[in-house]
């Protein structure tokens, strides 16, 4: 259908101004509307109808057919007829051979899932250049609900740049040739099962991709290679990179296992954003994150490391897992802004003398009385093994959930001594914020006295702020004569 130059059409003594105008605008403005909506103004006139094969960007939304709320019989019959919708504007588009650039569904009421799968052929025929689907749970309408493999040719895509995959019940990916993406810049895949072969060769095949968010990630153990697996993520062109198990994950995935199994590599030198969420990996081989500017760290132990932990005489880490931990903290030592979690926190506690920032090298000179920097006075007039968090570049140091995981006081008082341990040792730090998951206001008031009894602080010009249920607590540093830095009372921002 060629799209021609309208008219102006008098109605009633007025011009109708819309119906003159020509039919590529009246295509430009009917795609920002739901797709629904869009199709509801085909009644105006006759010319309308098949404007909307034309419509570039399809934006289905399945809440317009489940409001107000109905039996499940009626939702089961609005469910299929919002399916045949969209399978009769995705025809149009085929019948008139027009050119889509968005195709997003959200659903909230069950779907069938299979049948949804059934549309990404047919929107990569038309040449689409966004993909966004978010669909729930198929239980009940499907005798099949669990990891439904995505179409080979989404991967192969030569117009995608942006591909967003969300199925509740999980999407199985699975290539046997290469992958090749060659304009994809935003890849964001939520529950989703691979093996380490596939999941390299999607990795490797998105030769300019900014944007890589990875969310409840399975390996499927049928295709997985002989152990010990490798994966790599190298990707030049990353600047964002989320790499997460939520907590409900862990509930119902062995994840933990998996990743006993599986050595991660990082190499990506323009990453300027990265969130990782996640046990210990079986090995980090290479972690390298040269242009780094703020990182979110949710570490937590395997359960062979906790029970190790547990029952080892020094309560900490095996060596082999202190430096595995060391070489993901080595890669992101250059970072300015730095969120920690609990889980990470009691991480760094179990192996205190591994903590990031570690720049230093150990050579003969470390043995000479003055020979290295790595030997620094205490307070008592001795010398003390320097930490490498002395050169840590880190500015901006945030920990979530404080207190989150600890049942009793000695678990508080263990990450309060971590948190004391970075003031001490961190000399470019200048705001520090805790997140105390409680209620209580004299827990917070006991961390706050804590910190007011460090004898020295690093950082000269470092605010501590202490945010709970209630309270919004802050304290900026203070010099007294002597050059000792401590911090002043506590003052409410609330």
């Amino acid at each position: 259908m060629k799209l021609k130059k309208k008219k102006k059409v008098i109605i009633g003594g007025y011009r109708d101004l819309i119906s003159g105008l020509p039919d590529a605008l009246i295509c430009h403005i009917l795609s920002f509307l739901p797709t629904k909506e869009a199709a509801s103004t085909t009644v105006l006139a006759k010319r309308w109808k098949p404007l909307l094969a034309f419509v570039p960007n399809l934006e289905f939304d399945d809440s317009f057919y489940f409001h107000p709320p109905m039996t499940y019989k009626e939702r089961r019959k609005n469910s299929e007829d919002f399916m045949r919708f969209v399978d009769s504007v995705l025809a149009l588009k085929a019948k008139a051979q027009a050119p889509l650039n968005r195709f997003h569904v959200k659903c909230e009421d069950v779907v069938d899932q299979y049948w949804v799968l059934e549309w990404i052929p047919k929107v990569l025929k038309r040449g689409v250049l966004d993909i966004d689907l978010r669909i729930p749970t198929s239980l009940g309408y499907c005798s099949r609900s669990s990891f439904y493999t995505l179409p080979s040719n989404i991967f192969v895509s030569k117009t995608l740049v942006k591909l967003k995959i969300e199925f509740e019940d999980g999407v199985n990916i699975y290539v046997k040739g290469d992958v090749s993406l060659p304009k994809l810049k935003i890849l964001h895949l939520d529950y989703f099962q691979t093996d380490t072969s596939t999941f390299n060769k999607l990795i490797s095949g998105c030769h300019v991709l900014e944007e890589l968010v990875l969310i409840n990630l399975k390996w499927n153990w049928n295709y997985l290679e002989p152990q010990p697996c490798s994966v790599i993520v190298s990707v030049p062109t990353l600047k964002r990179l989320k790499f997460c198990h939520s907590e409900t994950f862990y509930e119902v995935e062995d994840v933990d296992e998996a990743n006993e199994s599986v050595s991660f590599s990082f190499d990506n030198p323009n990453l300027v954003y990265l969130e990782y969420s996640d046990s210990m990996a079986d090995k980090y081989q290479q972690v390298s994150f040269d242009s780094l500017v703020e990182a979110s760290l949710g570490l937590r132990m395997t359960p062979d490391q906790i029970v190790h932990v547990t029952c080892s005489e020094g309560f900490t880490l095996e060596p082999r897992d202190k430096n595995n931990l060391k070489n993901l903290l080595m890669g992101i030592c250059n970072v300015k802004i730095l969120y920690l979690s609990c889980d990470t926190l009691k991480v760094l506690n179990d192996c205190s003398e591994t903590i990031p920032g570690l720049h230093h090298h150990y050579t003969k000179r470390c043995d000479d009385e003055d020979g290295c920097l790595c030997k620094c006075p205490d307070d008592c007039g001795g010398n003390v093994i320097r930490n490498g968090l002395l050169s840590s570049p880190v500015k901006v140091l945030k920990i979530l959930k404080f207190g989150g995981i600890c049942d009793d006081d000695e678990g508080v008082e263990t990450q309060s001594e971590q948190v004391k341990h970075f003031l001490k040792t961190m000399p470019n730090l200048e705001q520090m914020i805790l997140y105390y998951d409680t209620p209580n206001d004299q827990d917070v008031m006991k961390v706050c006295k804590k910190l007011q009894k460090l004898r020295r602080v690093a950082s000269a010009k470092c605010n501590v702020k202490i945010i709970s249920d209630n309270l919004s607590l802050s304290s900026t540093m203070s010099t007294k004569r002597g050059g000792r830095r401590y911090f002043s009372n506590f003052k409410n921002l609330r």
